[in-house]
């Protein structure tokens, strides 16, 4: 019963979120939890991980990301 109460509850903005960045192609910085940065943009996504195109192309499990932010936004 509680694995349906949690799905009921998504709200579906991290699809929603990866699904503009992929159809706008909007350059991004991923920080990873290691402090690794990667800059590129999102080709697609599934559940676990995405796939960033950069100076070549990259998978990263979603687990493994910090942040994500839009290249030329501030960080504080």
């Amino acid at each position: 019963m509680a694995a349906h109460a949690a799905a009921s509850e998504t709200t579906h903005a991290e699809a929603f979120y990866f699904q503009k960045q992929v159809q706008t192609q909007t350059p991004l910085m991923i920080v990873l939890e290691g402090g690794d940065r990667i800059e590129g943009c999102i080709e697609w996504y599934d559940r676990y991980s995405i796939k960033v195109r950069s100076a070549s192309r990259i998978l990263i499990y979603k687990s493994a990301i910090k942040y994500i932010y839009k290249i030329g936004e501030q960080q504080s």
